[in-house]
C-alpha cells in the first residue's frame, strides 16, 4: 500500500527496534544506495538526554511525521524512515511511566509499506543518549510485541553490519522491481 505522490509510488519503509542496532547507519546506506531520502529520528533533534516530558514526546511525534511529510515529495520510489511512532510510544512509556494521548492519531497518519525489526546481535555503542545496554533484550521485546499486538508483519534483521546492509538491499529490490 504506498502512498502515491507526484504520480509516482512511494513505498514507506521503517527502520525499528531498540538503541544500536544499526537502524541510522542502515538508513544512511540504504537511502544512498537507492538514491532517495530518509527521515532520521527527529528526537535526537528535540531532546539532547533521556531527561524528557510528555510536552517533548508530543513535540517529537508531530515533528516525526512532519518529517515524513516533507521527504515524501522528494523520495524516489521509498523512504526509509529510521523511527516510527510506537518507537516514541515505546520511549515514553518507558522512561515516563505513559504515552500523551496524541500519539494514538500521529500513529494512524502513516501506514508503513515493510517494518525491518533490528536484533540486538550487534555490539552496544554509547553515544551520549543511549543508556540502555543492560536492558537490550527487554526492549526487543518489547518493540516485538508491540507490532505483534498492531499485527503489524516484520521482517527481522540480523548479522553484522555487511550482513544487514546486504540483506536490506535484497529484500528492498524485491519489493521495487
Amino acid at each position: 500500500m504506498s502512498i502515491k505522490i507526484n504520480n509516482q509510488d512511494i513505498l514507506l519503509i521503517c527502520f525499528y527496534g531498540p538503541e544500536s542496532t544499526g537502524k541510522s547507519t542502515m538508513a544512511k546506506k540504504i537511502a544512498a544506495h537507492f538514491k532517495t531520502e530518509w527521515v532520521p529520528e527527529v528526537a535526537r533533534e528535540i531532546v539532547e538526554s533521556n531527561d524528557f516530558t510528555l510536552e517533548d514526546i508530543k513535540k517529537i511525534g508531530f515533528a516525526q511525521n512532519q518529517r515524513i511529510k516533507d521527504k515524501l515529495p522528494v523520495a524516489n520510489r521509498i523512504l526509509i524512515c529510521d523511527t516510527d511512532i510506537i518507537t516514541t510510544r515505546i520511549y515514553s512509556d518507558h522512561y515516563l511511566g505513559s504515552a500523551p494521548q496524541e500519539l494514538d492519531a500521529l500513529e494512524k497518519e502513516f501506514t508503513f509499506d515493510r517494518y525491518f525489526l533490528f536484533d540486538i546481535d550487534v555490539p552496544w555503542i554509547a553515544d551520549g543518549m543511549r543508556d540502555l545496554s543492560g536492558q537490550r533484550e527487554k526492549m526487543m521485546n518489547k518493540f516485538r510485541k508491540a507490532l505483534e499486538s498492531r499485527n503489524i508483519a516484520y521482517t527481522l534483521v540480523t548479522g553484522n553490519y555487511e550482513e544487514r546492509e546486504k540483506f536490506l538491499v535484497r529484500e528492498i529490490e524485491t519489493m521495487i522491481n
